[in-house]
């Protein structure tokens, strides 16, 4: 007798949908949209497979990393060079660089690929007030010139301070994106704070009316 091999068919679920891009896009990048999006393709078709986002970070690509970085861009002074700490995939920095070309961005992430990731979307982009820096914050070597660090998904408020405070400044700021613990982070960073003589701290959401759920960013000024 004839063995009959019946073979199921599995769907391929280890690659999520990408989400649409929403209509608050156009308001946030305005004529610098185009740009947004592509780098938002980019990221979308070697963003998992460079390891830089998770596979299910696609169905919320747009709400959760690209448009959660760019709410931030009214917080930056024009002119300013701002460093990024741990940039990554670009985010907040190379987001933030596309939604404003009037600022100076300094990308810093030690590590090699995306080091290179960053390289060739700043290439790609034309993105001419983009600087990047292989390394670490703590070894930044140009001292406290920095106008303004910010910082996205790296770590705690309180460990982020002795990091990020030392390049920046007199009179610089810390703008740092952070979710729905930033208060419990400044409570905890006390010490730090009185340590590094920050001033002004406090949450400034941003976004409202373009994410459904708007960004916190711990601002703080140095010294």
């Amino acid at each position: 007798m004839q063995t009959v091999t019946r073979f199921s068919v599995v769907a391929d679920v280890s690659r999520e949908t990408p989400e649409i891009e929403p209509a608050g896009a156009a308001s946030v990048f305005g004529e610098r949209l185009d740009l947004a999006r592509r780098f938002t393709d980019a990221l979308i078709a070697q963003g998992e497979e460079r390891g830089l986002i998770g596979p299910l970070e696609l169905p919320r690509i747009w709400t959760r990393h690209i448009l959660n970085s760019a709410v931030a861009a009214p917080l930056f002074t024009a002119g300013a060079r701002v460093g990024d700490i741990g940039s990554g995939a670009g985010l907040p920095g190379l987001v933030l660089a596309i939604a404003r070309p009037d600022v100076r961005w300094v990308l810093i992430e030690p590590m090699e690929r995306r080091i290179a990731w960053l390289t060739e979307q700043t290439d790609d982009l034309h993105l001419d007030n983009v600087e990047i820096v292989r390394g670490r914050g703590e070894d930044w070597a140009e001292g406290p010139v920095l106008d303004a660090v910010t910082a996205r998904a790296v770590s705690a408020f309180r460990t982020l301070i002795p990091i990020t405070a030392p390049l920046v400044r007199d009179g610089g700021e810390l703008i740092l994106l952070k979710g729905a613990n930033a208060a419990n982070e400044i409570t905890a960073a006390e010490k730090v704070i009185r340590k590094f003589r920050l001033s002004h701290v406090r949450i400034e959401p941003v976004g409202d009316g373009v994410v459904d759920e708007p960004t916190r960013v711990i601002r703080a000024a140095v010294r």
